[in-house]
């Protein structure tokens, strides 16, 4: 009988121990700090999951919310040409609005020829010769751009044509032969309304786009 008591002391002292070095070691473990992105500033973000089905075009979020003509005209345009922005497009517009104005006004042929496709190129040299045989010079400032809005947009064929209608005022002045003003006031900014198209290859390997026409808006 005792030797019965004995054996089963020992028994319950050894799963005793066995259980106390299970317990002991997931203790030890639950109470190891586990680092978190929460923990470090610089942690990079968990990474994603990647698609396992080929990407769709999608249309740009920032190509909602015109009208159904000139949405599908982006949309079109955003899908033949992946790297299209249309933020940045309307920077570069802006951008490219006042350039051509100030090189229109200074007479500066070859910046036009850069920035402007043949026929449009063509009017504005026509209007310098003009303007340089009366042997008058104009004196006129960008005074700001107040609004710019996309007013079409297209796609022919592989050829990209968005226009652009700028809101802006222009403080113009002219001057003939003899340095006199007979045009204009600098102190008098005139509201003027544009619509300028640009277009652009979406093949072409540039980034470059070009005024291929101008109107009044």
């Amino acid at each position: 009988m005792i030797l019965e008591i004995v054996i089963l002391a020992m028994i319950a002292a050894f799963l005793g121990l066995r259980l106390y070095s299970v317990l002991g070691r997931r203790a030890e473990h639950e109470e190891e700090p586990v680092p978190t992105r929460f923990d470090r500033p610089d942690a990079a973000p968990m990474p994603r999951p990647k698609a396992t089905t080929p990407e769709t075009p999608r249309p740009d979020r920032e190509l909602i919310g015109f009208s159904p003509a000139i949405e599908r005209g982006l949309q079109a345009i955003s899908a033949a040409d992946r790297r299209f922005d249309l933020m940045g497009f309307l920077e570069g517009a802006r951008g490219a609005y006042g350039m051509i104005l100030e090189a229109f006004w200074r007479g500066d042929r070859e910046e036009l020829r850069s920035l402007c496709d043949d026929d449009v190129y063509a009017g504005f040299a026509a209007a310098i010769d003009a303007r340089e045989a009366a042997g008058e010079k104009l004196e006129n400032r960008l005074i700001r751009i107040e609004d710019i809005t996309v007013h079409s947009a297209e796609l022919v064929g592989r050829t990209a044509r968005i226009a652009v209608r700028f809101v802006a005022d222009i403080a113009a002045v002219t001057y003939d032969r003899d340095g006199h003003m007979i045009a204009g006031s600098l102190d008098d900014a005139v509201e003027t309304r544009d619509v300028w198209t640009f277009s652009r290859n979406v093949d072409a390997a540039g980034p470059d786009w070009l005024l291929d026409e101008t109107d009044e808006g």
